[in-house]
């Protein structure tokens, strides 16, 4: 705890209404929302880059009932919704309250609406269901969100300060994905691999730079916050959390070198991430083996989650992260050409591939939620797990950064892919039971010809189908694996960043041991026990939730200041 820092700490920064910590989208969201309710926010962000791990992800939020689905015509309900997430969610615990749930709900189309308002532009993702469509409430049209292609130049030189992918580049929107993978396939693929190639060469011709996904999201978030004249604070790492007159009143950083303080009158929005690269605190409270394969961004170490925990914050569910199967080199280490794990939910969704134990065994349904999968390893004991497909998996479709039909030497060369003729000598490279491994193919070979996966229900939802082939009868995630040559890799639970943290309430205000409100400190996003506890419920399902909390904190913050200045008339 850090009590009256102002003599020793300079110099301070002062004249803010609301600071935030992190720059991810419930960032901008809480920045907005907080100057149309007449704050001073200010964002402080650690990295040389703005957008957090948002700017790496898909860039989709999950917000049920919302308005941009009503304007579709896509039936929704906040009761609906209410009994999907009843069906999903563990029973009600820290920081997953049935109030924090009926604020999710509650709020999510005002946010949606504000950010429209504010002159957002949103689209519904239009067939990605939600993750567990079949369960009472599920909806297999979409209640996910995401911002269409964004060109960077239009934010001067915040382009090059925008956190993306490095490798990817390609002007495509969130829905594009799952049809250009199956460019081989499908005419819809073929079709919007056509379209990508003609933006490609628009961007060509005039020097644009649209991108999707996260990019595009956090592009036009950060634009919206630029017009509106919201100050961002780069480089500058929080270190402590500034206690005046028992309350959070700023925090303690540093910035080129030097110890600052920056004072904030009416509160402190932590969204800056959890621990996924904080090796030490992934030990400590996470499973074995100690998960290390991550896609956050290189900032998310923790910091701001300590500082809080060091005044007396509660936490809860810090051995969870949000999983999607990736695949790595025997030891662990990324593939030849990688710089950051290969996710791979929509290449397990394809036919003719399956996931197994080093018994042979599978163990959960490969076109299932990219998170579920991820739990299931541990469950299962599967870590690592291995992914075997044959000849026609990898002609047919992507797999990684490699484009069908082309499976890279150095791959071969370096054991990250094996292959064999056979899928008996492929089990002994990849050290599986050569024996469980054949029965399990065999088993599943029968369930691709009729069409029901009698084990794991592979393809009986939506959401499995969304990602698969459609070209491939009766069902087009079960496709046989028996044409060789066969391919395997080694498989572990890589993920999009940590799950569990700081327990808020429906404000979003953060929490002691035993339920007090820590006064003055808000948190949102991954650095919190999320609303969803420990469950995806469809895409987005992490931006969307830390988004319309971190609407609630500034709304809260502004309902402080307003107080405060009554208190000061009277």
């Amino acid at each position: 705890m850090v009590e009256d820092r102002r003599a020793v700490e300079e110099p301070i920064i002062s004249g803010h209404d609301f600071l935030i910590v992190g720059s991810g989208a419930a960032s901008f969201v809480a920045a907005l929302r907080a100057r149309s309710m007449g704050l001073k926010p200010l964002i402080v962000e650690k990295r040389d880059k703005v957008g957090g791990t948002t700017g790496y992800s898909g860039g989709v939020l999950w917000v049920p009932n919302n308005p941009v689905m009503r304007e579709a015509g896509i039936a929704d309900s906040r009761e609906k919704a209410a009994r999907y997430l009843d069906a999903l969610l563990d029973p009600p615990g820290p920081g997953s309250t049935l109030a924090k749930r009926a604020a999710f709900l509650d709020h999510g189309p005002e946010m949606v609406s504000f950010l429209l308002s504010q002159g957002m532009e949103l689209r519904q993702a239009a067939g990605w269901s939600d993750y567990h469509d079949d369960l009472p409430g599920g909806s297999q049209r979409s209640r996910g969100l995401y911002a269409p292609l964004f060109d960077l130049t239009r934010l001067g030189e915040w382009g090059e300060r925008l956190s993306v992918h490095e490798k990817y580049k390609l002007p495509t929107n969130s829905t594009d994905l799952a049809k250009l993978v199956l460019a081989k396939r499908t005419w819809r693929g073929r079709m919007t691999a056509m379209r990508v190639g003609a933006r490609m060469l628009h961007e060509k011709l005039t020097g644009s730079r649209r991108r999707g996904l996260g990019a595009a999201l956090q592009g036009r978030l950060l634009d919206l916050a630029l017009k509106a004249g919201i100050p961002i604070m780069m480089e500058t790492r929080l270190t402590a959390l500034d206690i005046q007159d028992g309350q959070v009143a700023g925090i303690v950083a540093e910035q080129g070198g030097r110890t600052i303080r920056i004072a904030s009158r009416h509160g402190v929005l932590l969204n800056a991430g959890g621990f996924a690269r904080n090796p030490e605190m992934r030990a400590r409270h996470q499973p074995k083996p100690t998960p290390r394969w991550t896609n956050a961004n290189p900032a998310d170490t923790g910091d701001a989650l300590n500082a809080a925990i060091a005044i007396g914050a509660a936490t809860c569910g810090m051995d969870l992260s949000w999983y999607a199967p990736t695949s790595t080199m025997p030891d662990g280490s990324l593939p030849p050409g990688a710089q950051l794990p290969f996710m791979h939910h929509i290449d397990l969704a394809k036919p003719h591939i399956i996931m197994v134990d080093r018994t042979g065994r599978r163990f959960s349904n490969e076109s299932g939620s990219y998170h579920e999968n991820g739990k299931a390893m541990y469950r299962a004991g599967a870590v690592p797990c291995f992914g075997i497909m044959d000849a026609r998996h990898r002609s047919r479709y992507p797999w990684g950064f490699a484009m069908p039909g082309i499976t890279p030497a150095a791959w071969l060369e370096s054991g990250y892919m094996k292959r064999a003729d056979t899928l008996a000598e492929l089990a002994i490279m990849l050290g599986i039971d050569p024996d469980g491994l054949a029965a399990t193919v065999e088993r599943f070979n029968r369930f691709a010809q009729t069409g029901v996966d009698e084990d794991f229900r592979r393809g009986a939802r939506a959401f499995d189908r969304y990602h698969g082939d459609p070209t491939c009868r009766p069902n087009p995630c079960l496709g046989a694996i028996e044409q060789g040559p066969f391919y395997g890799v080694t498989m572990f639970p890589g993920d999009l960043g940590t799950n569990g943290g700081l327990i808020s309430d429906e404000h979003g205000r953060v929490l002691k041991e035993g339920g007090d409100v820590i006064e003055g400190l808000y948190a949102a996003g991954n650095m919190t026990r999320s609303v969803m506890a420990t469950s995806y419920p469809g895409p987005g399902g992490t931006i969307g939730p830390a988004m319309v909390f971190g609407d609630l904190a500034a709304i809260h913050a502004a309902g402080r200041a307003s107080s405060r200045d009554m208190e000061a008339v009277r």
